[in-house]
């Protein structure tokens, strides 16, 4: 009898992705130099969609290696979310941002953590092999090798 993943864990998937993809549009538009990069990034995302759609084990893997080193390099390297988190704070005390691509880093990462959630417990549900656990490593480090590419050939330098 095939695994299922929970309605609950495929609808925060769904939501997760597309807060994300969200984040990435508005992040383009005001900042125009990003549209292609993030046109190639939402494409891991709607892969993630699709092959966690499948139970994939490949989609799985995607969906928590890729934000959770997104979200470390944003904390730890970059230090946007720190960044993020005074925006959404002036904007909660003046009512304006003054750097809104700022803001969505933080957004984006807080739909990095529901996607991370829920990746590996959709994951989880599926009673994983070996094999899987394998697929899920693997599908990560495909999705993080393309995104080193893409980074290196469309970001603006």
């Amino acid at each position: 009898m095939e695994q299922k993943v929970s309605p609950r864990v495929q609808v925060s998937i769904l939501f997760g992705v597309g807060l994300y993809i969200l984040t990435l549009v508005l992040s383009a538009v005001v900042v125009p130099q990003l549209r292609l990069l993030h046109a190639f990034q939402a494409l891991i995302y709607v892969a993630v969609l699709e092959l966690t759609r499948r139970n994939s084990a490949w989609g799985f893997g995607v969906g928590v290696i890729i934000p959770a080193l997104w979200n470390g390099f944003n904390l730890l390297v970059t230090h946007l979310f720190q960044a993020g988190a005074v925006e959404f704070w002036s904007l909660l005390a003046t009512g304006q941002v003054s750097r809104p691509d700022t803001l969505m880093v933080l957004v984006g990462g807080l739909a990095h953590v529901l996607l991370i959630i829920a990746c590996m417990t959709g994951f989880l549900q599926l009673h994983p092999s070996m094999t899987d656990l394998r697929r899920f490593f693997a599908g990560g480090l495909l999705a993080f090798f393309y995104l080193i590419l893409i980074v290196a050939t469309t970001a603006p330098h």
